[in-house]
């Protein structure tokens, strides 16, 4: 999924809707259907295309964004205008905490930092900015276990890896392989090749993982798909001739 784009037109469509599905309850005899409303937070973002988000228990839009028509959206889903600024003071109390989190972060402000990122989390659990920069909050000051913790929730989001964290994403490979978390790292480019498997960079990105952790013949498999894929690569190739020179794989 592309990242969503910076709209200004104001005739985009921009709210809170719902549509009535279906849900089976209990099995066998005592199984039995009952309707819901279920409500997402939908933004346009060209003439014809709409992004729909999910909104949480605290009515803030979270996880992955998937696509419909503007004419989908107006045909099957409901406006519920009356969520709308509850929804939108939710999205700026996350922003504004994100904000400030990623202020101090930078500044090794890091338990402010913490707080700050905290305070996203409890309106959206799943929010990836704040995932990340809990993380590397945690690995910055050495807790090696508390980040584990939160590398384990981060693996789990699909989002982590869209395009749109793209620059959090690198940050955090790579600070896993600085801290010598090089099992975490294997296993966190692994997870990231699940959802995009066409892209060279991840491949090399896995082969360091695995060649810092001495697993050579892995390293190897990974580098030689990232070449399949670019076969110019200049760093795959550099390490590919490593590892065969050596007689490591």
């Amino acid at each position: 999924m592309p990242s969503l784009p910076n709209v200004e037109n104001d005739d985009y469509i921009k709210g809170v809707f719902s549509i009535e599905k279906t849900a089976k309850i209990g099995s066998g005899t005592t199984a039995r259907r009952v309707k819901q409303q279920v409500y997402f937070f939908a933004q346009q973002v060209d003439d014809n295309l709409v992004y729909l988000q999910g909104l949480n228990h605290e009515n803030v839009p979270f996880g992955r964004k998937t696509e419909i028509t503007k004419d989908e959206l107006l045909q099957d889903y409901l406006p519920e205008p009356s969520l709308y600024n509850e929804v939108m003071s939710k999205l700026r109390e996350v922003q504004k905490a994100l904000a400030r989190g990623e202020k101090f972060r930078k500044r090794g402000e890091t338990f402010t930092a913490e707080f700050e990122f905290n305070k996203a989390l409890e309106l959206d659990e799943q929010n990836v900015r704040a995932n990340f920069g809990i993380g590397m909050c945690y690995m910055q000051r050495g807790e090696e276990d508390k980040a584990r913790e939160v590398f384990d929730r981060i693996i789990k989001i699909d989002a982590a890896f869209e395009d749109e964290h793209k620059h959090l994403f690198n940050e955090y490979g790579i600070t896993l392989r600085k801290k010598k978390m090089y099992q975490e790292a294997a296993d966190y480019y692994q997870r990231a090749i699940e959802l995009s498997a066409d892209d060279e960079n991840l491949y090399y990105n896995l082969a360091r993982a695995e060649f810092e952790n001495e697993n050579y013949k892995s390293s190897l498999y990974a580098v030689l798909q990232c070449l399949t894929i670019a076969p110019e690569h200049p760093e795959g190739l550099k390490l590919k001739a490593y590892i065969e020179k050596k007689g490591l794989a």
